[in-house]
């Protein structure tokens, strides 16, 4: 069997592993346009903060390493021309610009995604950085340390990420994004409210609810117009979004409206033998029972372990994702799953919520700090479909054991009475995961 992989980031290198470890005679070609593989850029803000410990360790994979699982690596190598029904593709060296063609018996289309980067007037400036891949992660670095002040367009996770690691940096920072609050897509305005107190707390300049128009090199570094004012500092940093990269397979296979590639849930496109996984497709989204786009590291590892293990028939079908985050930001950890009651309006989703405070382990301890929990769900199934949670310590297991619930399709009652356990040094005699269950059990009983 010979297998042609496009893309290797993380569904593209755990699709190829995976197919190997089932299929140790498959020939697998992997098709990468960079020189490097399984970067983990949700580590940018972390190393441009001074929190990594080395920048190699930011990747959990090399093409060297590749090759020696007897994968073959084509690394700075583009794939310029993809016949997906004939499986036929052609390739260029970008060194040598030189292209070949080869056919397979299988496509894997794991190309991830581009940024957002709105054709804008100077926007192109070299005062302008992606923060995207590793090239971009290492212009950031090399540039942050000696400036002064920065500009963050985006205020979702990689832009609050940032905007934070600057301004603990002594950064002057601006942060801008079109919607009237930070994290307003990934949690609900009294969560958003906490991170706002938190940026403002540490001389971060909010300017939000506004579009940018255009960008303008000045003495001082780049102007930052908006439709409502204009801001400017030594750089300015985008972190807008992501689209899926899949303009190469328009026309030959089922899409999204954005490009996201669309799968059954053995990882198959609408193309027999044309497998999809990680950013450049869509998942099965648990809360809605629908599908999404939703590009998540955790989402393209699943998915490209999916197709190794369906490559040559079907065998494993995927659960669907609950699209769990997290961040940490001034030493407020959020971790979230499913739907905010916001995002449910907007999906069709009926649902309520509910959000409670109280500590996570009993006064009598020495020390003990709230945590802020809110619970959605359906209303009239009482079907979980989000939960959140704030607080100083670590909450993170409390979204894994959340999101486990809503794949699962428990209620709000079943949560409220499922079994925690209880020891002081780690939390109270009702757990709080169990005591926002119940709080919303009571307001639906209302």
């Amino acid at each position: 069997m010979k297998v042609a992989v496009i893309g290797a980031t993380h569904a593209g290198v755990f699709a190829a592993k995976q197919i190997k470890a089932e299929h140790p005679d498959a020939e697998i070609d992997v098709f990468e346009k960079n020189q490097t593989v399984s970067f983990l850029s949700c580590g940018i803000a972390l190393w441009i903060g001074n929190h990594v410990s080395s920048p190699e360790k930011m990747f959990y994979e090399s093409p060297e390493s590749l090759n020696a699982q007897g994968i073959t690596m084509h690394m700075g190598t583009e794939v310029v021309e993809a016949d997906l029904a004939a499986k036929h593709l052609v390739y260029q060296d970008l060194d040598s610009n030189k292209k070949k063609a080869a056919d397979y018996d299988k496509f894997v289309i794991t190309t991830g995604s581009k940024a957002i980067k709105p054709n804008l007037p100077g926007i192109y400036s070299d005062k302008v950085f992606d923060s995207k891949n590793w090239d971009n992660a290492n212009d950031l670095k090399k540039v942050t340390g000696d400036i002064k002040s920065a500009i963050v367009i985006g205020a979702g996770y990689i832009g609050a990420e940032l905007a934070e690691q600057l301004s603990v940096n002594d950064k002057q920072v601006t942060l801008i994004d079109g919607l009237d609050r930070v994290l307003a897509k990934n949690t609900s305005a009294d969560f958003s409210r906490v991170f706002e107190d938190a940026y403002q707390a540490h001389g971060v300049q909010l300017a939000l609810n506004q579009m940018v128009e255009s960008f303008e090199e000045t003495d001082k570094g780049i102007k930052v117009n908006t439709d409502k004012g204009s801001y400017e500092a030594d750089i300015a940093i985008l972190g807008i979004g992501f689209l899926p990269n899949t303009v190469l397979f328009k026309g030959q296979v089922k899409m999204l409206s954005n490009g996201a590639i669309e799968t059954n849930e053995y990882m198959e496109t609408s193309v027999s033998g044309v497998f999809a996984a990680g950013d450049a497709a869509t998942v099965f989204y648990n809360p809605t029972g629908r599908y999404d786009y939703i590009p998540l590291a955790t989402n393209a590892v699943r998915q490209g372990v999916l197709v190794g293990k369906n490559i040559e028939k079907n065998t494993v079908a995927y659960q669907g994702t609950q699209a769990t985050s997290a961040v940490e930001l001034y030493d407020l950890a959020y971790a979230a799953t499913g739907l905010t009651v916001e995002a449910a309006a907007a999906k069709g989703v009926d649902a309520e919520t509910v959000t409670i405070k109280e500590d996570y382990r009993p006064d009598f301890m020495l020390s003990t700090t709230p945590v802020q929990a809110s619970l959605t769900w359906e209303k009239g199934t009482k079907r979980i479909v989000g939960a959140a949670f704030l607080s100083k310590h670590d909450i993170s297991q409390a979204a894994n054991v959340v999101s486990l619930a809503i794949e699962n399709k428990m209620t709000i009652d079943q949560l409220a009475m499922t079994d925690f356990f209880f020891q002081p040094n780690f939390g109270q005699p009702i757990n709080y995961v169990s005591s926002v269950a119940m709080a919303a059990a009571a307001k639906a009983a209302k």
